[in-house]
């Protein structure tokens, strides 16, 4: 009996191998063939300008009028304008010749010559592009249907899963490398970031390639390598398809990308921010100013924090940033807000984000601040501003608050970051004019057994919170 159940053990490891051995490909040869006619390699011209300086001046009938004359007559050819070349990769993305790559890639570029699998070369025109995630949609004019691939759902792609990137690294064309989803969720440093990083090698060239899982859908856009040398070391980062995807169906219908606004400047809540309002959890984006704009048309104010953005719950700021940058111009969403101890619902109606970047804010005017004296608390010397140090700070005649003086370098303030010239607007979610405006939060904060308060700073007009300690 020992011996059978020994015997049909040994049975299942031996099928379980044999399964696993199937289930595995021995060659990724097929999928490269399958995904190969898709990608197409990028030559781009830019005529750079000549050389310009100062120009030898000789007088009329010197022993060296003749010797300077030759001199400039040879260099003429490298004073005349000329043509630079660049690499990049990109892919197919319809038969009728739309073709997705990076913006650095062909951001100048006076001609762009796309070159497919097959050999054959096709010059290409610009449709848009958005520097913010530095993609570009470019197309081609053809009278044959050309290969093309999808894009994949990049939020089902998981750390460890296998990846080939494909493109034309150091000029060599069509190369493909193979590796796995390193991480996922990496900024670099735009607004939008979604990166996948991966190992899959990529190098300069590989720009504007496809990232492809192993049903050869596209999940990433390859767009740039941490490296000490300029070459791979294994830690690449592809644009996410979620993300490209929108932002090239716009490109495709508008020629320019058209993102949600909700018109607030937000940060961070931090847990000290949390414990001095009363939140239960760190969560959220804290409104630091509500400008004109949607917001403050829907009475929004600095200091609620947004819980909720169209049904969706916001873990931060970054978060925040991209529901409402993927959600269209115009709609009219519920967004749920932390405000008084309470949470209150209020519908905003989106503007669009271009528009507002492009808008230049009115100057404002208004009276002149009371005559200063000082108040020491909390680490900072505080006083009302005055006409000089309005002018000196760039502080609107109609903003009311107090001018730090001083901060003690021993104190929690000056650790926070709190700094002589910023402007204190609020305390305790309460608007600050006097010094004893500031003292009374201060009080009421300490006899409710608040253990930090909440301050809204500003420098250089630019507003966040920071909340104190209060222990003496």
């Amino acid at each position: 009996m020992r011996v059978i159940g020994l015997t049909v053990l040994t049975m299942v490891f031996v099928l379980a191998q044999v399964a696993l051995a199937q289930a595995k490909p021995e060659s990724l040869a097929p999928l490269a063939e399958k995904i190969s006619p898709a990608v197409v390699n990028i030559t781009t011209t830019t005529l750079v300008e000549g050389r310009t300086g100062p120009q030898g001046i000789v007088p009329k009938g010197s022993p060296f009028e003749d010797f300077f004359k030759e001199f400039q007559d040879r260099n003429n050819d490298q004073d005349r304008p000329r043509r630079s070349s660049a690499l990049g990769s990109g892919f197919v993305i319809s038969e009728d010749g739309y073709v997705v790559t990076n913006n650095h890639v062909i951001d100048g570029a006076d001609e762009i010559q796309i070159e497919f699998f097959d050999g054959e070369e096709i010059k290409a025109e610009v449709v848009g592009t958005d520097p913010n995630t530095d993609i570009a949609l470019l197309k081609v004019k053809t009278d044959k249907p050309l290969a093309f691939v999808s894009f994949g759902d990049s939020d089902l792609s998981r750390v460890g899963d296998w990846v080939m990137a494909m493109g034309n690294p150091l000029g060599q064309g069509f190369s493909a490398s193979v590796g796995i989803v390193s991480a996922r969720n990496r900024a670099l440093s735009g607004t939008y970031d979604d990166y996948i990083q991966t190992d899959a090698a990529i190098n300069r060239g590989n720009s504007g390639g496809p990232l492809f899982n192993m049903d050869g859908e596209v999940i990433g856009v390859n767009t740039a390598i941490l490296s000490p040398n300029g070459g791979s070391i294994g830690i690449g980062f592809s644009m996410a398809s979620n993300v490209v995807s929108k932002v090239v169906d716009q490109l495709r219908e508008f020629g320019e990308t058209r993102r949600g606004w909700l018109g607030v400047r937000i940060q961070d809540v931090t847990d000290d921010v949390a414990e001095a309002i009363g939140l239960a959890k760190a969560e959220g984006a804290l409104i630091t100013d509500v400008p004109d704009g949607p917001s403050k048309e829907a009475g929004l104010l600095a200091g609620d924090v947004i819980m909720s953005f169209d049904g969706k719950e916001v873990k931060d700021t970054r978060a925040l940033v991209k529901q409402v940058g993927n959600t269209a111009v115009g709609k009219a969403v519920r967004v749920v807000v932390f405000r008084d101890g309470a949470t209150k619902t209020l519908l905003v109606t989106l503007g669009r984000r271009e528009e507002a970047e492009r808008a230049v804010p009115a100057a404002m005017n208004g009276e002149a601040a009371p005559a200063p004296r000082e108040l020491e608390i909390l680490g900072l010397s505080l006083t009302p501003p005055t006409d000089e140090m309005r002018k000196e700070l760039g502080i609107d005649d109609d903003m009311d608050g107090l001018v730090v003086v001083d901060v003690d370098e021993a104190s929690q303030a000056f650790e926070k970051g709190l700094r002589a010239g910023d402007l204190i607007t609020e305390a305790g979610q309460q608007k600050v004019a006097t010094l004893d405006d500031l003292q009374e939060r201060v009080d009421a904060a300490r006899e409710a057994g608040r253990k930090s308060l909440l301050l809204l700073i500003r420098r250089g007009g630019q507003p966040r919170f920071v909340a104190l300690g209060l222990e003496d």
